[in-house]
């Protein structure tokens, strides 16, 4: 990962990036309901909302992001409600923790990983079996565009791990593009 693009994201958290709603996302939620309590990972946690909410239906929490900043913030949300969580900043296709998690949570990381087959064996490192992956992503309009966003390509890569698409709902993002959420479990 570029030193430009880390620091251009640090300094979007001194103020208010597009992406951070502090809001979380009814799938979330859904999930959280029908499904029993374990360890989960917030891949790209940015500022610890989705922690927040793990934290409070009884969910045991760590969190990464490469963005400094983003986890400062995130540390003094989480220490405010009195929340324990592990806090880490680091690339999310490469990091050391010592345990496996139940859920994987990415809201809007995948889609703007470079080395995708980077992440997707980190997250079979990390993924308990019969864990899930709740994954939300927006696609390019034009595969041949730069830039973030989900191809046919990454879906294909997806297919070839031992992960099985549970479910997968379409729809669009703030700024009109086709996106979808996506839950897989590991074989």
């Amino acid at each position: 990962m570029s030193f430009l693009r880390r620091l251009t994201f640090n300094f979007l958290y001194f103020r208010k990036p597009p992406w951070d709603s502090g809001i979380t996302p009814p799938e979330l939620f859904e999930f959280i309901q029908s499904h029993p309590a374990g360890r989960a990972i917030d891949l790209g946690c940015g500022t610890g909302t989705n922690l927040l909410t793990l934290a409070k239906t009884g969910w045991q929490v760590t969190g990464i992001d490469f963005a400094s900043r983003a986890i400062q913030i995130a540390k003094k949300k989480l220490k405010k409600q009195n929340i324990n969580a592990k806090l880490l900043v680091g690339d999310v296709t490469n990091f050391k923790v010592d345990s496996q998690f139940e859920l994987a949570l990415d809201i809007g990381c995948f889609h703007g990983v470079e080395y995708k087959a980077d992440y997707l064996t980190q997250l079979d490192k990390i993924l308990a079996p019969n864990g899930f992956w709740l994954m939300y992503g927006f696609f390019k309009l034009d595969a041949n565009q730069s830039g973030p966003g989900l191809v046919d390509s990454d879906l294909n890569m997806i297919s070839t791990q031992a992960l099985i698409l549970s479910s997968r709902r379409d729809g669009f993002d703030k700024r009109e593009r086709p996106s979808a959420w996506f839950l897989f479990q590991k074989k």
